[in-house]
């Protein structure tokens, strides 16, 4: 009992001066997500109801992610045979899939649950990827102060506005926290080199881990990442295999670079795995199977880097007319931040890192740049974007070059975090704290200490203002009680168009099976189905339906307008053996 009591009081110290040792690291985590809160506003003001951006690729995603904790609980061996797209296989790889997020969608229920676990995921993303930016650039030697104004320019950058509905896109933040974690296991930042005595094998497993994680959040993104990651093995294999030679032993112990090999491993595991669903997609698809065309289309022009979406609340409705011109603003207004571009390039002259460095990664800005113009440069992107899309398997289904961006947007961040270290360092040693007998008045030192610490968070203030949004946040569609009434499989009309992301929003509600959803490409069945209900009802499409299995139709009248379903509910039904029913504005058909 008294060796009891005695251990208690020393316990709680020791849990205390843990936390405090790792306080910074709790302020980041506590400080990214009222940011993310703050910066994404006003996604939680009604995260049941409403989406960021538009009620299109958010319901679909919102449906991903759910049907994925569905499945995962239901049955995982068909977890890419989702519900929708009646009767194709394969039909969750028909597009980008966030398979990292799914098995969150193992917790609640149903439309408005997937609605808010959506918006709950919208604002973490951007925490993450704050955290992420930080961590890196915290590991490669910037001052904290640093790696927050980099945390905040890569997490908020202005183009990412244009993507809020594209939850692949923006997912980033393990890219940079994988890295992050990569670097720390290997003992290696810009502005000390490489530590031997700073290898960790348990972070360099992590980090792995991690980019395996992001691997799984689509490759939209996650292709590019992972060619990215197979150019850092080749350089770093080729550095190894250098010191070895020159000093006659390894850069690195047996147990990291073990800790690399398992993590590779999984790294490669996971990217083989997704490559290979959509490699099934194309093969039972062919029409899904992306030329360069897509490419040349949505190259931007160069002038798009320096103009910003049109929900930039600094720079959206001043950049209006220049974005007008572009042809596809959504994927061609690239701008990563005005701020951020002056302190990249501040960082190329002037900062903590190495020269040899800063000189790297002002080419791989270049580079990034490069790629990210696609087939708009003067030698029409070969070399560039367009050899990667000949060459490297998988590149041509990246069918938006400016996505690139996102990594001009990292190096440019860990570029800016080295400038305003470097001012950080400068300050201090031209104003540091007054000691007393100084020779000039003791309060006229203070003060110029003050105001040169304040001047430090003005860099830090204007990333935050670019990073405001005004973004819409529209209401979903309300689900139609007809559905939950109907046996499934359940067609809904009208079929094709934006509808489909809400009808498969709608299917979260018990996940009937309907062949109803959209993609870049119509898939067989689809299109079979689709093409059999234009007559609808009469006797040919309902022994057209009823061959594919379909049980009931559920009709919008509200959406008929201007389709090929437009006459459907005058049509009568005498005779064709089946029943209608008008439940609360939709009509349901009952086809036996």
């Amino acid at each position: 009992m008294a060796g009891g009591s005695d251990q208690g009081p020393v316990a709680a110290p020791s849990v205390l001066r843990r936390l405090w040792a790792r306080r910074e690291w709790i302020l980041v985590i506590l400080g990214s997500l009222a940011l993310a809160v703050l910066l994404t506003w006003p996604t939680m003001r009604d995260p049941r109801h409403t989406v960021p951006g538009d009620i299109g690729d958010p319901a679909m995603f919102a449906w991903q992610i759910a049907w994925g904790g569905h499945a995962l609980l239901h049955n995982p061996l068909h977890l890419w045979d989702s519900n929708t797209f009646y009767p194709d296989p394969y039909s969750l790889a028909f597009t980008d899939t966030v398979l990292g997020y799914m098995p969150l969608g193992m917790i609640g229920s149903g439309m408005e649950a997937a609605v808010l676990r959506y918006n709950i995921l919208y604002v973490l993303l951007h925490a993450l990827a704050f955290v992420g930016a930080y961590a890196l650039t915290r590991q490669l030697g910037a001052h904290p102060l640093g790696a927050t104004v980099a945390g905040v320019a890569w997490a908020f950058a202005p183009w990412r506005l244009a993507h809020v509905g594209h939850l692949n896109v923006i997912s980033t933040g393990g890219i940079a926290l994988s890295l992050a974690m990569i670097a720390r296991g290997h003992g290696w930042s810009l502005r000390r080199g490489h530590r031997p005595e700073r290898h960790s094998p348990g972070w360099a497993l992590a980090g792995w881990l991690v980019g395996a994680w992001q691997i799984s959040l689509g490759l939209a993104i996650g292709l590019v990442f992972a060619y990215v990651m197979i150019f850092i093995c080749l350089v770093a294999a080729a550095c190894f295999g250098w010191v070895w030679w020159r000093r006659g032993r390894p850069a690195f112990g047996r147990r990291l670079l073990v800790a690399d090999l398992v993590g590779g491993v999984c790294f490669g595991a996971a990217t083989l795995y997704m490559g290979l669903a959509f490699s099934r997609v194309v093969q039972l698809n062919p029409q899904a199977d992306r030329s360069l065309a897509w490419t040349e289309t949505y190259s931007p022009a160069w002038r798009g880097l320096f103009i910003a979406p049109e929900s930039s609340w600094l720079w959206g409705a001043r950049h209006a007319a220049a974005r007008s011109e572009l042809p596809w603003p959504p994927e061609m207004a690239l701008l990563c931040g005005v701020v951020l571009l002056v302190l990249a390039t501040t960082g190329m002259f002037f900062s903590v890192f190495r020269t040899r460095h800063r000189v790297l990664l002002s080419i791989g800005v270049a580079v990034a740049v490069v790629l990210a113009l696609g087939a708009t440069l003067p030698w029409n992107g070969d070399p560039g974007y367009l050899t990667l899309s000949k060459h490297l398997p998988g590149w041509s289904a990246l069918r938006t070059p400016g996505r690139m961006t996102l990594w001009t947007t990292l190096l440019m961040a860990i570029l800016a975090a080295g400038a305003v270290s470097a001012f950080v360092t400068h300050v201090r040693d031209v104003a540091p704290w007054p000691k007393a007998g100084a020779g000039r008045p003791e309060h006229l030192a203070r003060g110029k200490f003050v105001a040169l610490r304040l001047a430090l968070l003005i860099p830090l203030g204007l990333v935050v203002v670019e990073g405001i949004n005004k973004t819409p946040h529209p209401e979903l569609l309300r689900y139609p009680a007809a559905m939950g009434a109907a046996a499934e499989p359940t067609l809904v009309l009208p079929s094709g168009g934006s509808l489909e992301m809400s009808i498969m929003l709608w299917s979260t509600n018990g996940f009937p099976r309907i062949p109803n959803g959209i993609v870049t490409f119509v898939p067989a069945g689809q299109e079979r189905i689709r093409s059999g209900s234009m007559t609808f009802p009469d006797a040919a499409s309902i022994a057209a339906l009823r061959a594919d299995g379909i049980r009931s139709v559920v009709v919008l009248p509200e959406w008929l307008s201007g389709t090929p379903w437009e006459g459907v509910p005058g049509r009568p039904i005498d005779g064709l053996g089946i029943t209608r029913e008008d439940i609360d504005g939709a009509i349901l058909y009952r086809l036996g």
